[in-house]
C-alpha cells in the first residue's frame, strides 16, 4: 500500500475526513486520546467530530461523565470513556508501576504511604464529592501525607493506575479557556464499566479502528505495551481484523465497513499538540516528510507540536496561546514550504480552531 493511500485510511480511521457525530463518539472511536495538553486533547476530539464543536460542548461530556482522563498508558495522560477505564487499566497499569518504581523509592512513596493517600482520598470524595488538585493535596498534607516536591503528583498517578481516581468534571474559569478537572472517585463517577470478554483483543481491535492501516510495532508504541505482548494481542483479534499489507509484518484495518468520509471536507486541518495522527506510530515518516519531524517533536523536553495537515501531510505546525486575554487572538501559523497549502485553506483550518477555543 502506497503512502497517500494508507495517509487516506489513517485520515478516515481517525475520524478526520468521517467525523463522528458527537464528541462522546469520536471519543469512543478512538478510545484512548493524547490529552497532555487538556486543551489539546479537547481540540482533538472536537476536530474529529462533525459540524462546529465548541470548547464548552467538550466540557459538557467531560461534565456528564461520558469521557475521563487519566494516565492511561505510557505514563500519560489520555482522554477516554469512561466506561473503558478499568479495563483499558487491567492491561496497561502494571506496567506503568513498574516503571515508576524507582520516582517512588526516591520520593520515599511506598505501599503504607498509597493506603493513607487512598484513606483520605476516599473519606473526603464519598458520595460524589470533587476536589480541585490543590485542594486533594490539601486532604493529604492534613492528614499526614507530604505532597512536597513531586510526591503529591505522583501520588495522584498511583491511585489513578489503581482505578480509584480519575479526572471529571471541568473546573470552572473566567476570562479564558477552562484547564483544570476536578478528582472523582471512579466507583461513584463511572456507572457504565465495560467488561470486553477479551480486553487485550478488544485493546488491539480498537486501536486498529480509530489508527488502521497499522501493525503491531505501531500498537506497542502506542499501548507501552511489549512488542510480544502487542502481536499476541494481534492474533487474538485476527477474526475482527484485515491484513491490507506485510512487507514487513502485518498491517491491519478493522474487518467491517469503515466510517463513511464525509463531502466537503476542508482542504487542510489543524490539529493540536500530541495529536494521535501523528505521534501513534512507530514510523513517522507516513504522515510527514523526514526532514520537518524535527520541527514538531518530541522535541528534547518532550514536546510534540500543533501541525498542519493538507490531504493526510504534515505541511507545518502553528502557534496559539490559551492564557486569559489571548486565547481569542488569532493562530499564527508557520509552514515547511512555501506553497504546500494555500493561505485561504490553512486561515480557514485555524479559524475552526479559534471558534472552538473561544465557545
Amino acid at each position: 500500500m502506497d503512502v497517500v493511500r494508507i495517509r487516506s485510511e489513517r485520515l478516515r480511521s481517525h475520524r478526520l475526513s468521517a467525523p463522528a457525530p458527537s464528541v462522546a463518539e469520536a471519543a469512543a472511536h478512538m478510545l484512548a486520546t493524547q490529552a497532555q495538553e487538556f486543551w489539546g486533547g479537547r481540540w482533538a476530539l472536537a476536530a474529529r467530530t462533525r459540524g462546529q464543536p465548541r470548547l464548552s460542548d467538550v466540557d459538557a461530556a467531560f461534565d456528564r461523565g461520558e469521557i475521563v482522563r487519566s494516565w492511561t498508558m505510557r505514563g500519560t495522560i489520555h482522554a477516554i470513556p469512561g466506561r473503558d477505564l478499568g479495563w483499558v487499566l487491567s492491561i496497561t497499569a502494571e506496567r506503568q508501576r513498574r516503571q515508576a518504581a524507582a520516582v517512588h523509592r526516591r520520593e520515599g512513596i511506598d505501599l503504607d504511604e498509597r493506603r493513607r493517600a487512598e484513606v483520605a482520598a476516599r473519606a473526603a470524595l464519598r458520595g460524589g464529592d470533587r476536589l480541585t488538585r490543590k485542594e486533594l493535596f490539601e486532604v493529604w498534607e492534613a492528614a499526614g501525607v507530604s505532597t512536597g516536591g513531586q510526591r503529591g503528583y505522583h501520588l495522584l498517578v498511583a491511585l489513578s493506575l489503581s482505578g480509584i481516581l480519575c479526572q471529571g468534571p471541568v473546573v470552572p474559569r473566567t476570562g479564558g479557556p477552562t484547564r483544570e478537572q476536578y478528582f472523582v472517585l471512579v466507583e461513584d463517577w463511572v456507572q457504565d464499566a465495560a467488561t470486553p470478554a477479551d480486553p487485550l483483543a478488544e485493546y488491539f481491535a480498537r486501536f486498529i479502528a480509530s489508527h488502521g492501516p497499522a501493525g503491531a510495532r505501531d500498537f506497542a508504541w502506542w499501548s507501552g505495551l511489549p512488542l510480544g505482548e502487542a502481536r499476541r494481542a494481534a492474533e487474538a483479534a485476527g477474526d475482527r481484523l484485515r491484513v491490507v499489507s506485510d512487507d514487513r509484518e502485518p498491517q491491519y484495518v478493522v474487518a467491517g465497513p469503515a466510517p463513511r468520509r464525509a463531502a466537503g471536507l476542508p482542504e487542510v486541518v489543524a490539529l493540536p499538540p500530541f495529536e494521535e495522527y501523528y505521534l501513534s506510530y512507530a514510523d513517522r515518516t507516513v504522515p510527514c516528510a523526514p526532514e520537518f519531524l524535527a520541527a514538531i517533536g518530541p522535541s528534547m523536553n518532550g514536546i510534540v507540536r500543533p501541525i498542519l495537515v493538507a490531504d493526510g501531510e504534515v505541511v507545518g505546525v502553528w502557534t496559539h496561546s490559551v492564557a486569559v486575554g489571548r486565547h481569542a487572538d488569532d493562530p499564527v501559523p508557520e509552514l515547511f514550504a512555501r506553497g504546500a497549502a494555500s493561505d485561504a485553506a490553512v486561515a480557514a483550518a485555524l479559524d475552526r480552531y479559534r471558534r472552538f477555543i473561544t465557545g
